[in-house]
């Protein structure tokens, strides 16, 4: 069913209930967008991939922006992920190109990588403070040249994940970051990390979308959905048990990763 000639209401209705749990816990983009377009949907895994990465992207321009005007953007972290993730998320559209990205290889290896992708995704949502107490202290004993090391690193991996599953920018990204400058505050971090997604998933995007990997019908869909989504549900926020949502996101998450990952 299509409105106003292009907008197709079952993805519209897909974005808004995404830019919804987005609004209210501030995560669950990726990690619940790809899985329904997979599942829900029977999209194949390189499309809905694909469209999720620019759908990712557009969005995450405005938080950024909002971020950058609030000075809660820490230039240097973002600078040493994308150091390591644009050159990451480049050599991985090579090889899915090489491959074939509608082959029934890359199919196959996308679907895997996306279920531990959200798998690793449910375990930063849910033992985040626990990993960050235990981990944090060695981390600080790091210099700082080793710290940027595995910032760099931290965002080459992050380039791989992203660019074959639409998944991981964002909880995993703000839990190692967490772990790595435990004396900057979570705000900051959370606006680096969000700095840091938008050419990241622009440029994965733009990959997918070389490779015909993107539909854009259903991307204008999703947005129209989400963004209004995004907007009502962050009225309501303070209102909602946050913790309880992202507990019951997690749940969720490993239930489907667990079905895409095996």
């Amino acid at each position: 069913m299509q409105i106003f000639g292009f907008i197709q209401l079952p993805f519209a209705l897909a974005g808004l209930v995404v830019g919804a749990m987005v609004g209210l816990t501030g995560v669950g983009g990726g990690s619940m967008m790809t899985p329904i377009l997979v599942l829900l949907f029977g999209i194949h895994p390189a499309t809905a991939v694909g469209t999720d990465l620019l759908y990712a992207g557009i969005t995450k321009i405005s938080g950024s922006t909002v971020h950058s005007m609030h000075g809660s953007i820490d230039w240097r972290v973002t600078g040493r992920l994308a150091s390591g993730s644009a050159p990451a998320a480049l050599l991985t559209l090579l090889a899915l190109s090489w491959f074939g990205a509608n082959s029934d290889h890359a199919n196959s290896v996308i679907t895997t990588i996306l279920g531990f992708a959200l798998l690793l995704t449910s375990v930063s949502l849910l033992f985040r403070p626990t990993l960050v107490r235990i981990y944090a202290p060695f981390f600080e004993a790091r210099s700082e040249r080793q710290i940027a090391t595995l910032t760099v690193a931290l965002g080459a991996a992050l380039g791989v994940l992203v660019t074959l599953s639409s998944v991981g920018a964002g909880a995993i990204g703000v839990t190692v970051l967490l772990m790595l400058y435990p004396k900057m505050p979570t705000l900051r971090i959370v606006g680096s990390d969000i700095a840091h997604a938008v050419p990241l998933t622009l440029i994965a995007g733009a990959g997918h979308w070389a490779m015909g990997s993107v539909d854009w019908a259903m991307l204008a869909s999703l947005l129209a959905g989400s963004i209004p989504g995004v907007a009502i549900a962050s009225h309501f926020a303070g209102r909602v048990p946050d913790r309880a949502l992202r507990i019951l996101l997690a749940c969720v998450l490993v239930l489907v990763g667990g079905r895409l990952a095996f």
